[in-house]
């Protein structure tokens, strides 16, 4: 099983090592940032931004979008909570390598200070705060907007790679946990408003 669903038949580990293999100071920087940013340490500070744009989007607006935005934060704090507890379960359960454990360390570029625990790459944490931001945010974003959540799910799970802390699986994996853990609360929350 373990072969399909990780291993996707051996992409999954050369997929990492051609995104791995690629890198300038520049580009390590840029991936750098890409992580920094989805670290859950900041939930507090999107938390507050999210808020603010809320009191700015409401500023003379009727119930209904009072509602709608409730929803938006309800989620985001509580995909916060749900998630982080799903994200620790899975990684306990499959208990799978980060790549310098599962590959030879002259093969990997790491950048930046390594993950203290190497036994828990699946799912990637930093990929799945980086989706609940996003798709916390998806109802009240416009076009513009949702490409540059799509581009932000994306450059943070390609810095996981880069940076040498995550498969790619690892990364498609917490994503895709995270997605499932908002629309669930997106569909719990709304029917309690109704």
């Amino acid at each position: 099983m373990k072969a399909i669903l990780y291993d996707w038949g051996g992409l999954n580990v050369w997929l990492f090592q051609i995104i791995n293999a690629f890198h300038t100071n520049e580009l390590d920087r840029f991936m750098l940032l890409g992580s920094r940013l989805a670290e859950h340490n900041n939930f507090a500070l999107y938390l507050g931004f999210i808020t603010l744009g809320a009191l700015v989007a409401l500023h003379g607006k009727g119930k209904k979008q009072l509602q709608f935005w409730f929803s938006v934060i309800a989620v985001f704090i509580l995909g916060y909570l749900v998630d982080g507890w799903v994200v620790e379960i899975l990684k306990s359960c499959f208990s799978f390598p980060r790549p310098p454990l599962a590959l030879p360390l002259n093969s990997i570029h790491l950048v930046g200070n390594p993950e203290l625990n190497l036994q828990h790459s699946l799912p990637s944490g930093h990929a799945s705060f980086a989706m609940l931001i996003s798709a916390s945010l998806w109802p009240v974003l416009n076009r513009y907007g949702r490409y540059m959540a799509i581009a932000f799910v994306v450059w943070v799970g390609i810095s996981r790679i880069s940076l040498g802390a995550h498969f790619p699986a690892d990364v498609v994996a917490g994503a895709l946990s995270c997605l499932i853990v908002v629309w669930l609360l997106r569909k719990l929350i709304n029917l309690i408003l109704r």
